[in-house]
């Protein structure tokens, strides 16, 4: 069981999906990470160039904000959520970058040290 006092990560959410997937949830969190990444890299890059379109950083942060809670990353999925509904009222302008990026980085080292641990 995934124990962790972080409350950046629902590790419920976590040991739930866990059972579900038995066998394929390594192959789920690595699907999850590379996907993700990806993304990342493109909200990292609007800090110097900024999205041509605003939807299409909404549609960026609601990619990320599911992904986020399927894997229980509740507070990188609440910074998505709040860019997601900035970029689609038309203040992409307005969304915390960095935030989001320091936000996902911080859940993602915690969630991978933790597995970590459980893995060993």
């Amino acid at each position: 069981m995934l124990v962790d006092g972080c409350v950046m990560i629902d590790w419920s959410q976590i040991e739930e999906l866990r059972t579900e997937m038995d066998d394929a949830f390594d192959e789920v969190v690595a699907l999850f990470l590379e996907e993700t990444d990806e993304i990342m890299d493109r909200v990292r890059a609007a800090r110097a160039v900024p999205y041509a379109d605003g939807l299409a950083l909404a549609s960026d942060l609601h990619a990320l904000k599911g992904a986020a809670l399927n894997l229980g990353l509740t507070e990188f999925a609440a910074s998505c959520g709040a860019g997601e509904e900035l970029a689609q009222s038309g203040a992409a302008g307005a969304v915390n970058l960095q935030g989001i990026i320091d936000t996902y980085t911080v859940s993602k080292t915690e969630f991978l040290a933790v597995l970590s641990r459980h893995a060993a």
